[in-house]
């Protein structure tokens, strides 16, 4: 897509730091880092997130995610990773090309990613509407 910020860098009309390419997988760093290390796994196939995305992309984008998480890790001497990918604006895509984040984990590096909900809810009635959902699907 002519538009899209990730696609500009697979074709090279933008420049990156890459850290991985092959025919169908490229990743970077990201330019504006959460974390030290913090890189994205990006297939080059244009698809809006990972619901678009073919299950072979998936899979060789996890391929590398797997390939390269324990090195970028090690590199930068973190403790731990999170490894994510969001979908939609609300759960913070603001780039609308499947990726996978890396994100390297330091004992205090700041981040904070969950917080226990407070109040938790109803937890059977949900899992009632989930399984509900579930069932209609296959």
């Amino acid at each position: 897509m002519s538009d899209c910020l990730f696609c500009k860098i697979i074709s090279g009309e933008l420049p990156s730091r890459k850290l991985y390419e092959d025919d169908s997988v490229v990743a970077f760093l990201d330019i504006f880092p959460a974390v030290t290390g913090h890189t994205l796994v990006v297939p080059k196939a244009h698809a809006e997130n990972i619901f678009e995305s073919s299950p072979l992309d998936l899979k060789a984008v996890m391929e590398v995610v797997l390939e390269l998480a324990p090195k970028i890790q090690s590199a930068v001497g973190a403790e731990g990773l999170n490894i994510t990918t969001n979908k939609g604006e609300v759960a913070g895509q603001s780039v609308f090309h499947t990726h996978v984040h890396i994100l390297p984990r330091k004992e205090g590096d700041g981040r904070e990613l969950w917080k226990p909900m407070d109040p938790v809810p109803d937890l059977d009635a949900l899992h009632e509407k989930i399984i509900d959902q579930i069932k209609k699907k296959g």
